[in-house]
C-alpha cells in the first residue's frame, strides 16, 4: 500500500499516512495543476544547467516558490531567486522578498534598474513608471547569470499575450520573443532546446487562474506580504484606480487624497500598480470576491497594460517577463 504525505510549509517536515482505498476517488482540480507544475519544475531542473526563479515576492512568485519547496523536498531547491528592482517597490515587498530568500537558504540576485538609470543605460520614463525599464536589466542579469532557464509565475488568463505563450517559452540571443515560432506542447511533452545565447521561459503555473492560485494559497497556507489583504492606506484617484501616496506616487492637480480600505490583486512598481477598494481582509473573503469579479487583476490594477491594446505582447518581444 502507498503512503500519502503531506508537506508542512511552515516546518519543512510531512506527515505520513496510509491512504483509505476508494477507487471512485479522483484527484481535485488544485491536486491536477499542482502535479502538473510540480512535473514542469522537475523536469527544467533535470534537463537544464542553470535555471532561476524569478521572485518579486507576488503571490505568483511566492505560488511558484511554494511548488518547487515541494517538487524537491527533504532536498534545497536547487536553484536561486531573481528579481529587477525597481526601485519604485513596495517597501512591504522588498522585506517579504528578503526574509523569503532567507528562509528557504536561496541565493538572491537583485538587479537594480536605479544602477542602470545613474549610469546612463536608461532614462526615467515621462510618466515616471519603471516597469517598462526591468526589461534590460532582466536580460543582463540573465546573461551574466548564465541561466539557461528562467521560471516565472504568469498565467494564460492575465492577459491575450500571455494566454498565447507556451509553458516552455523559447527566447533568441536577444531574449526576445517570436509569438510565430511558438513550439507545440502536445501530451505534456516540452521542449527546451535552445541554440547557445538562446534561453527559456518556464511558466509552471499557466493553467491556474486567480481564483486557483488563491485556492491553492488557501488550502496550503501559504504565507503572503500584507498588501494582498485589505487595510487602511492614504490614496487618490485616477483612472479608475486607487493609488496609494508616496515618494513614487503623488497626486496631481485636483487629485484628493483620502483614506480608504483597500488591497491589491497584483503587486508591482509602485508608480504603475492601482489598489482596489475592498473589505477582504482574510483568504475566505478573497476568494469570495475573486469569483465574483470580471476582470483579471492586471486588467484592473496595473497602468503599464493599458498603455495600448498589444502592450504586453509589445513587451515580451523586447524579453519583458
Amino acid at each position: 500500500m502507498s503512503i500519502d504525505t503531506q508537506y508542512n510549509h511552515d516546518t519543512h517536515t510531512t506527515t505520513e499516512t496510509a491512504p483509505t482505498h476508494n477507487p471512485g476517488a479522483s484527484l481535485s482540480t488544485l491536486d491536477v495543476l499542482e502535479s502538473e507544475a510540480i512535473h514542469i519544475i522537475r523536469e527544467v531542473a533535470a534537463e537544464f544547467e542553470r535555471p532561476v526563479l524569478l521572485f518579486s515576492g507576488g503571490k505568483d512568485s511566492v505560488t511558484v516558490l511554494h511548488l518547487a519547496a515541494k517538487a524537491f523536498w527533504p532536498a534545497k531547491i536547487p536553484f536561486g531567486l531573481l528579481h529587477v528592482d525597481t526601485g519604485h517597490n513596495f517597501d512591504e515587498i522588498i522585506r517579504f522578498r528578503d526574509e523569503t530568500a532567507e528562509k528557504y537558504g536561496l541565493d538572491l540576485t537583485v538587479a537594480k534598474v536605479q544602477d542602470y538609470i545613474d549610469d546612463g543605460r536608461l532614462r526615467e520614463r515621462p510618466d515616471g513608471t519603471r516597469n517598462t525599464l526591468q526589461t534590460q536589466p532582466l536580460l543582463d542579469a540573465i546573461t551574466g547569470g548564465k541561466f539557461d532557464a528562467v521560471f516565472g509565475g504568469a498565467r494564460r488568463d492575465e492577459d491575450k499575450a500571455r494566454a498565447k505563450e507556451r509553458i516552455l517559452s523559447l527566447r533568441d540571443e536577444f531574449g526576445g520573443w517570436n509569438p510565430s515560432s511558438q513550439r507545440p506542447e502536445l501530451w505534456n511533452l516540452f521542449n527546451g532546446r535552445h541554440l547557445p545565447g538562446e534561453h527559456v521561459r518556464v511558466f509552471p503555473i499557466s493553467n491556474f487562474t486567480e481564483l486557483d492560485v488563491w485556492s491553492y494559497i488557501a488550502r496550503e497556507g501559504i504565507e503572503l506580504p500584507e498588501l494582498y489583504f485589505a487595510h487602511e492606506r492614504e490614496v487618490f484617484q485616477r483612472d479608475g484606480m486607487w493609488w496609494a501616496t508616496g515618494e513614487f506616487s503623488t497626486p496631481r492637480d485636483g487629485e484628493t487624497v483620502t483614506t480608504k480600505k483597500v488591497r491589491y490583486r497584483t503587486v508591482g512598481d509602485m508608480s504603475c500598480t492601482g489598489a482596489v477598494e475592498s473589505s477582504a481582509d482574510d483568504l475566505e473573503s478573497i476568494l469570495a470576491e475573486v469569483a465574483a469579479t470580471t476582470v483579471t487583476e492586471r486588467g484592473a490594477t496595473r497602468a503599464d497594460d493599458r498603455i495600448s491594446a498589444a502592450a504586453m505582447e509589445d513587451r515580451k518581444k523586447d524579453g519583458y517577463f
